[in-house]
């Protein structure tokens, strides 16, 4: 049997869609979801129902449906039907379009599931990256009372585990590896999931049990000093000097791990030190040597055959950075590029990850779909990365902001800052859209205070923030030293959305002292900038700034081309705050007397 909606054709027998004819890479659970719903289009599917169907036998969280329906809806998204899986709360999910359906060739031969088959092995599972599959095997054997498993089985359920989103249950699995492998007299091993354990409570904040899992694996490895977990442990430890504030001693240890990895050979290491020892380098100013050392990293991880837990560290942190320093183009082909990792591993779509992607959505693309990733992501989040769960408010708020919901950004911005994140730059943003300039400068200083990590990899794009703000409230000289200091360390913050900033700042000086054809020119090379990185929001943005000027100087037809430019972009990234904008100057234009002033 075959469906066909949209642009998708859905090849139940054959276990393929495709979508204008291309075959979708789709997880094998996920598939099956799919079918589900698509066989029971004349009712909503409740929860219980799915859990049921796609993990039988097996006890899940109601977090692993939301994961595999957000899956098949980012795929939905690409055929422009993202709307057709419709979630009823407390109900369940129903897919809401009409499908035709089709007979296929009877004569193949059916595909069978992989867990069909009574003998099917986990071993072979985990080498072809079937995590459901190697899952359900570890959990059946373990509910059918076979042996004690061994550390590598226990290390590759973590493993399966982790690959799927389901951390809290990885931690119990990884707990029992560390024993097992203790045992067995294999400390390396031991050592390197006692490790993993450091890094899962590290991500969910809890820094004592991080620290105390740490500890257990430099004493299992206190007397093999050339075991090859002694990098990763080297690894952790300038995690949590960056944590703590000691840039310089998180550099040393990173390095140390990366010279560790090159001695031994262990790639892993060397490819995780790099990257660290990059983005903390990055923090206390050497940009260029940071991107030199997340390039590298990137490059060994892609090179070598590392584990897909591993290389979904590395591919985040380097998102991590592109989006900390405004490196935007950079963020999306790293996004994308992790996008296609998850999809070539059989991992899922991480919830910091998807945090990423909804910020760079938020900047270049749809801000609806920047807003349905992010949404998901807060809730993947308080199970994965908890700790990150305040910044997710502060990505929500700044794509409210775009939007043009006021209330809803305000709400988020609170949220973020009661769990102790700082929302800035967006806050001031949205404090100077409401003619608050003096607040939104005051808050900004405020962000600048102390030399936590967060603030120092961030303290280029809060100072060219700042710049812009200080020149809205009349600041004149705070903003013109702002803007020197930015351009005389431009090897230090080499990104062109630092470069746009301050010249919008620039560009409202010289419109405050008269000089409106200077002011038009900065306008234009900050619009250029945000071009160059391909923020659109931003953008757009500048060119209603610019069509503004254009009327005061009489250019309408230069206006009128940015005008219907900027409605072009407001339509594609569905924002009411431009089209509102681009509305006041089309009636400037015909005529109106409206003078209300832009940023």
């Amino acid at each position: 049997m075959a469906f066909e909606f949209g642009m998708f054709r859905l090849d139940q027998r054959g276990r393929v869609l495709t979508l204008a004819g291309r075959e979708v890479a789709l997880q094998p659970l996920v598939f099956d979801l799919l079918v589900h719903l698509v066989r029971n289009l004349e009712r909503v599917v409740s929860k219980d129902e799915l859990l049921d169907t796609l993990w039988p036998d097996v006890t899940v969280t109601e977090n692993s449906l939301q994961r595999a329906v957000s899956i098949l809806r980012s795929v939905l998204r690409e055929g422009g039907m993202e709307q057709a899986l419709r979630n009823f709360p407390s109900k369940g999910y129903r897919f809401t379009v009409e499908v035709e359906t089709e007979a296929t060739d009877r004569s193949q031969p059916e595909v069978r599931s992989p867990l069909a088959g009574a003998g099917d092995d986990a071993d072979r599972a985990v080498a072809q990256q079937r995590w459901h599959d190697a899952v359900a095997i570890y959990e059946r054997r373990g509910r059918d009372g076979d042996a004690v498993p061994s550390g590598k089985d226990l290390d590759n359920w973590g493993m399966a585990l982790q690959c799927l989103g389901r951390q809290p249950n990885a931690i119990a699995v990884l707990v029992r590896a560390v024993s097992a492998y203790a045992k067995e007299g294999d400390v390396d091993q031991a050592a390197h999931c006692a490790v993993s354990l450091s890094m899962l409570h590290f991500e969910r904040n809890e820094g004592a049990i991080a620290k105390g899992w740490l500890s257990r694996a430099q004493g299992l490895i206190a007397d093999a000093p050339a075991s090859k977990a002694a990098g990763r442990v080297l690894w952790m430890q300038s995690r949590f000097a960056g944590g703590e504030g000691d840039m310089q001693g998180a550099i040393d240890l990173a390095d140390a791990a990366h010279n560790f990895g090159v001695r031994s050979g262990e790639v892993a290491s060397e490819a995780l030190g790099l990257m660290y020892r990059g983005f903390y380098r990055m923090s206390l100013g050497d940009t260029k040597g940071g991107l030199d050392d997340q390039d590298h990293a990137s490059a060994l991880a892609l090179s070598n055959s590392l584990d897909p837990v591993t290389g979904g560290t590395l591919y985040c942190n380097i998102l991590w950075a592109c989006r900390s320093f405004g490196d935007w183009a950079r963020a999306n082909q790293w996004t994308l590029g992790y996008k296609q990792f998850c999809s070539d591993s059989g991992m899922e779509f991480s919830g910091p990850c998807q945090l990423h992607r909804a910020e760079v959505l938020g900047v270049r693309g749809s801000l609806k779909d920047g807003l349905a990733h992010v949404t998901e992501a807060i809730a993947y989040l308080s199970d994965e990365a908890p700790w990150s769960v305040g910044d997710a408010h502060r990505v929500l708020g700044d794509i409210h902001a775009a939007i043009g919901n006021v209330d809803e950004a305000r709400a988020a911005y609170d949220k973020c800052f009661a769990m102790g994140w700082d929302a800035e730059p967006g806050y001031a943003m949205q404090l100077l859209e409401l003619g608050d300039a003096e607040g939104a400068y005051v808050s900004l200083e405020r962000s600048l205070i102390g030399h936590s990590w967060w603030t120092l990899q961030r303290q280029g794009v809060l100072l060219a923030h700042l710049a812009l703000v200080a020149a809205h409230c009349g600041r004149t000289e705070r903003a013109r030293m702002l803007i020197d200091e930015l351009a005389g360390q431009s090897e230090r913050w080499p990104m062109p959305s630092i470069r746009a900033l301050t010249n919008e700042a620039t560009a409202r000086l010289a419109r405050d002292r008269g000089d409106a054809n200077g002011a038009l020119r900065h306008l234009q090379l900050a619009r250029q900038l945000w071009t160059s990185v391909e923020s659109r929001t931003n953008a757009a943005r500048l060119r209603l700034d610019i069509a503004h000027m254009q009327v005061d100087l009489g250019d309408r037809n230069g206006a009128t081309v940015e005008v219907n430019a900027a409605l072009v972009a407001a339509a594609e990234l569905q924002s009411d705050s431009l089209k509102r904008k681009a509305r006041i100057i089309q009636q400037r234009l015909g005529g109106g007397q409206d003078q209300s002033n832009f940023r």
